[in-house]
């Protein structure tokens, strides 16, 4: 939060009248911060809630009945805080300020404080209660394996923490990993380096790095080893100390690979485990060692194994029901 957005002042009126609410905003910046550009954001929350929203000088006004009503108040109430928080709105703010979830943990700020993660560029906050415990794991236990759909946050909050304890000096470096077997072609046949090869497979962890922290500020760091990509492959000898290391889409690892990889672990290091177990590319004589991990090592004391589903998915609404229609879709196949 800089010291601009400290200082404006969220303290909403809320005027009831005849099935309708008038919310007036304290100062004209947080209006149109609620707003956004061409009032795209008052049109993603009428489109989300099937509401009517328009505003009138510094106030929004909605009609309709006690409940649509009470959910747009929790709404825009939710989006002044994550404003001032992070000095914008994202689709993403607007589609958990309609989650039931994120209202309840936005009445109890104490608690919510607890789980926000404090990067230089933003504060990002779990938008359900499994990402919730996905982030005390992520702080807490030395081994975390996480499954679930695409969109669930395994990746973004896991370099979000990372991030945090790299720059508050509790980690040496960060190190990103991801099998390349989606190329269909073996590392040594693609041209350019090690990092000209792998980097368009590791494309996700940048994107989520690049999101918390300054681009040039990321390649400094790159630069100077304090974030490292390896190449799932090429990790084989090494012994990672003082490290946050994370496997991403790790259902594409052989158990062989798996297996290196658990035992690369130093002392004081960190290893998280990522990945989707209905997105698996190895060939069907192959076995996801992702899915070894999960049956061998569930209960061995000091791993934690975080389970998401598509109720914690934060993209597009429709995703959701992607997800869910083929998953049944699956599940009918299966029976």
């Amino acid at each position: 939060m800089n010291k601009t957005q400290s200082k404006i002042s969220t303290n909403l009126k809320f005027v009831y009248s005849d099935n309708s609410l008038s919310i007036v905003f304290p100062n004209n910046e947080l209006l149109m911060g609620i707003l956004g550009e061409f009032n795209k954001n008052l049109k993603e929350l009428e489109n989300l809630t099937n509401t009517n929203l328009y505003f009138r000088g510094n106030s929004i006004i909605t009609k309709g009945d006690d409940k649509k009503i009470q959910i747009i108040k929790n709404a825009i109430q939710f989006l002044c805080d994550q404003y001032i928080i992070n000095g914008s709105i994202e689709k993403k703010d607007i589609i958990s300020s309609v989650s039931k979830f994120m209202i309840n943990e936005n009445n109890n700020l104490d608690k919510k404080i607890e789980y926000i993660i404090k990067t230089p560029k933003k504060s990002v906050i779990p938008r359900s209660e499994k990402q919730k415990k996905y982030v005390s794991a992520l702080r807490s236990s030395d081994i975390i394996i996480s499954t679930g759909p695409a969109g669930t946050g395994k990746t973004f909050l896991s370099v979000a923490v990372a991030l945090t304890m790299l720059l508050d000096k509790k980690i040496e470096r960060i190190i990103l990993s991801r099998p390349a077997v989606e190329a269909g072609e073996r590392l040594g046949f693609l041209p350019g380096d090690m990092r000209e090869k792998v980097d368009p497979y590791l494309r996700p962890l940048y994107d989520s790095l690049y999101d918390l922290l300054d681009f040039e500020k990321i390649q400094k760091k790159i630069e100077i080893g304090d974030i490292e990509i390896a190449p799932l492959a090429f990790m084989r000898g090494r012994t990672l100390d003082n490290s946050f290391v994370i496997l991403d889409e790790g259902q594409n690892a052989t158990e062989n690979q798996m297996k290196m990889f658990l035992t690369r672990m130093g002392t004081s290091a960190k290893f998280i485990i990522t990945g989707d177990l209905s997105q698996i590319d190895l060939s069907k004589s192959q076995i996801s060692g992702l899915l070894k991990a999960k049956e061998k090592l569930n209960k061995v004391k000091g791993i934690s194994f975080i389970y998401l589903d598509e109720k914690d998915v934060i993209r597009h609404k429709l995703v959701k029901q992607i997800i869910k229609a083929y998953k049944t879709k699956k599940n009918d196949e299966n029976n």
